[in-house]
């Protein structure tokens, strides 16, 4: 049976987490199981619908299930095989197949919180299928239970690829809250400790760069021959949700630079406080020269040592280090002041 619960992700004995059967301008009736679904597959439940069914790659019986009863093609199961991540939506004989990378359900701003969704979609259904919870089908699956009408299933393709841009940008305005952070602290001179963030950072939005960002080609192609079944609305819906995508991905390398450039000023910082510290090292040597030079020759144990037998040789000796110390600080510190024109 469905969980109530969106944030449940429980599956039936066959791996189906969640199944929709959709009619023309009426809210979407759940499918309670694998095996009631199948029906609906054999022929459209009604003129204009078609099903949706959200299977778990991770339960040992989805795969065979999709093999023996979903009707999907060869290439289908080669992507899974293979473990294809580019996201690219392309056409599959009367199918249209996506690869949708989107960030898990419990994303951390982590690089490896990011997984993959397999697609196929046709006049009648939609398979889709995954081994980790991702955000972008969780929106989805809310929005139909909260009775949201999907004209067609490029529609719900549509929605989904939205929802995804839509969980993007939700990731670049967290990552640019916590960019601004780090970058008062770095203009404040308080850069300890943001070296890592600020790496760990820059690798999550190359790797959401170069999984989320749609292959051009492909899908320029599969706008140009589409499947008959494809509507214009359709075509012109898939087209407006590739540009939402241009522009968050214009966001996400817009983001890199700057992360980039505040790597650089980082490390300038880091590079002139030890230049500083070097100096300061420089200076207590160079400064105790003469108290290392003439206390080592005042020390050695051997005969006609000036002052030995003087009854202020000590104090003499320490007034002479003094002002020797205190003649190469003044010379040091005339050579090193920069000159003015």
């Amino acid at each position: 049976m469905l969980m109530a619960s969106s944030t449940n992700y429980g599956s039936d004995e066959h791996g189906l987490i969640c199944g929709y059967r959709f009619a023309p301008e009426q809210p979407a009736e759940a499918i309670a199981s694998a095996t009631q679904a199948l029906q609906d597959l054999a022929a459209p439940p009604v003129p204009g619908g078609f099903v949706w069914l959200h299977l778990n790659l991770s339960h040992a019986g989805a795969l065979a299930w999709m093999r023996a009863h979903a009707g999907l093609s060869e290439n289908f199961f080669d992507a899974l095989s293979e473990g294809s991540r580019s996201t690219r939506i392309e056409r599959d004989g009367n199918t249209l197949f996506a690869v949708i990378n989107d960030v898990t359900f419990d994303f951390s701003f982590d690089a490896s919180d990011v997984a993959t969704l397999w697609l196929a979609v046709s006049e009648h259904a939609v398979i889709s299928a995954r081994s980790r919870p991702l955000r972008a089908i969780d929106r989805l699956r809310t929005a139909v239970k909260r009775g949201e009408p999907l004209r067609s299933s490029a529609e719900l393709l549509d929605h989904l690829l939205r929802d995804q841009a839509d969980e993007l940008q939700r990731v670049v305005r967290g990552a640019t809250t916590r960019i601004d952070d780090i970058e008062d602290a770095l203009l404040d001179g308080r850069h300890d400790g943001h070296g890592a963030e600020l790496s760990r950072l820059r690798r999550l939005m190359v790797r959401l760069q170069r999984l989320l960002a749609p292959e051009p080609s492909a899908l320029q192609r599969t706008l140009q021959r589409p499947p008959r079944w494809l509507q214009p609305a359709d075509l012109q819906d898939l087209n407006g949700a590739s540009e939402e995508f241009a522009l968050v991905l214009g966001d996400i390398a817009a983001l890199q630079e700057r992360i980039k450039l505040m790597q650089d000023e980082s490390q300038a910082r880091v590079a002139e406080e030890n230049n500083r510290t070097l100096f300061t090292l420089t200076m207590v040597t160079v400064l105790a020269l003469p108290i290392n030079l003439i206390s080592g020759l005042f020390g050695m144990n051997v005969g006609g040592i000036p002052l030995a037998e003087h009854a202020h040789g000590f104090w003499t000796m320490l007034g002479v280090i003094v002002a020797a110390t205190v003649g190469l600080a003044l010379l040091v510190r005339r050579k090193i002041r920069p000159r003015r024109d």
